[in-house]
């Protein structure tokens, strides 16, 4: 079955074509070890994780590479202000070394609580100095850098087009250029390659032009190419890194041998909070531990960005969470009722939503279509086994580990209480009481249900 995904870099949806026909080769840039990861971060690693699920669900083998960033990432994406790692390191009072480490053991602790894969190429930036260095020096030799009093900048005129995966038009962004830190730059746009290093500078490495350090964009250029040669498959990331990073990469790739480097660019799209963006001065900044600290499964979330196609923006709220959390139950004992049932299901069927799973994740990983098959497996009256062995081959996309299960605990006196005075309120009519109630049981953690039958309790932390 065909897949199709769509290219940033000619804006439309595209029959995927591997370079060989057995085996996909991915590059995925990753954090930069500096600080924890946000729910937000970790949207764009669920968006990669799919990805590749989706690829091996399809039979393909993988190379994914994916990078861990320990130097060179300015506080500015425009060459401006120090680096974050030095940054964090001065103000935890440790060494870079020490914050790259500490921070890089917390990334890969989210990935294994959120059942996501680990790339079979994990790169480190200060590993590959040599690398990086020879790369400079190749597309200096071919023209298209200089050098200055603090910098190797690559010299974004020499292109035949430059903004090609962003649109930014060059001419019409001169007049409202920013000011730029280094007069020497020809052209605004132009970027670091290599950053000259200050006497007092933690981290520099010796170079042909003295003691220096990479520049962001330069590390992934060059672990690309060692890893998975000049031009390769898929290269992924957020959306945020489209105009500035990922289109710097392009840049140096075409300087360095003509050539642009993935031929399916991907990215997902933002996380908001409450309809808002995700910022320290809102205080809305959450990471994977704070959602494990209100009681949920990780899980929860992973399943909670299904209701939402990867290139749509997401909008995060606690209300949201509760709903998936209640999903994520129903989904596990669907599948035991399914694992344990006996009725005969005619294989037209099972083919029929195994197709149509198929076709929806095909389709740009179209994961909202893909769940509906998914609950529509789950709701089928005749309670079969072979339902269940569908739901299972279903999870090799979803990561949901929807044959887990979860130990029943006793709802406690408490919320029993407190929804016997939900009750009476709701006898006498007295609906902002009941409402206030409602929530106050949400946020101890179980979702309360209305039917003909009396209210239903369900725990919506597991």
């Amino acid at each position: 079955m065909d897949i199709y995904f769509y290219n940033t870099l000619t804006k439309k949806k595209e029959k995927f074509e591997p370079i060989q026909n057995d085996e996909v080769k991915i590059y995925s840039c990753g954090p930069t070890v500096y600080k924890n990861a946000t729910i937000g971060n970790m949207r764009t690693n669920l968006f990669q994780d799919t990805l590749r699920r989706v690829l091996k669900y399809n039979g393909y083998k993988l190379k994914h590479v994916m990078n861990i960033t320990d130097v060179g990432h300015l506080v500015s994406d425009g060459d401006e202000g120090e680096d974050k790692m030095l940054k964090s390191a001065r103000e935890e009072h440790k060494t870079p070394l020490e914050i790259a480490e500490y921070y890089t053991k917390l990334f890969f602790a989210d990935l294994e609580r959120l059942n996501i894969e680990k790339p079979e190429i994990i790169c480190k930036a200060t590993d590959h100095i040599k690398e990086m260095l020879e790369l400079v020096q190749k597309i200096m030799e071919r023209g298209y850098a200089y050098e200055t009093s603090t910098a190797i900048y690559f010299d974004v005129s020499k292109l035949d087009e430059y903004g090609i995966l962003s649109g930014i038009n060059l001419e019409e962004q001169k007049s409202g250029a920013r000011v730029e830190v280094d007069k020497e730059k020809r052209n605004p746009y132009d970027f670091a390659l290599w950053i000259k290093a200050p006497e007092n500078h933690l981290m520099k490495w010796d170079s042909p032009w003295g003691q220096s350090y990479p520049g962001w964009h330069i590390e992934c250029s060059a672990m690309s190419t060692k890893y998975l040669g000049e031009v390769f498959d898929i290269h992924t990331g957020g959306i945020d890194l489209i105009p500035t990073h990922h289109e710097n990469e392009i840049a140096q790739s075409k300087g360095a041998c003509g050539k642009i480097p993935a031929h399916y660019w991907m990215h997902g799209e933002y996380l908001l909070i409450n309809g808002g963006k995700m910022s320290k001065s809102l205080g809305n900044v959450y990471l994977l531990d704070d959602i494990i600290s209100r009681g949920y499964d990780p899980l929860t979330y992973r399943l909670f960005n299904f209701s939402c196609h990867y290139k749509g923006k997401l909008n995060f709220t606690w209300e949201g969470m509760n709903s998936a959390a209640v999903s994520l139950k129903r989904l596990r004992e669907g599948y035991q009722k399914h694992l344990v049932g006996n009725a005969e299901v005619s294989d037209e069927i099972i083919n029929d939503m195994e197709n149509r799973f198929h076709q929806a994740i095909n389709d740009d990983l179209n994961m909202p279509l893909a769940m509906s098959v998914v609950w529509e497996a789950i709701k089928y009256p005749e309670k079969s086994n072979k339902i269940a062995k569908l739901l299972e081959k279903f999870d090799t996309v979803l990561g949901l580990k929807i044959a887990e299960k979860k130990q029943e605990k006793e709802i406690p006196q408490e919320i029993l209480e407190l929804v016997e005075q939900r009750k009476q309120a709701r006898a006498e009519k007295n609906w902002a009481e009941s409402d206030r109630l409602r929530d106050l049981i949400a946020e101890k953690g179980y979702n309360i249900k209305d039917t003909k039958d009396g209210a239903q309790i369900e725990e919506i932390s597991k």
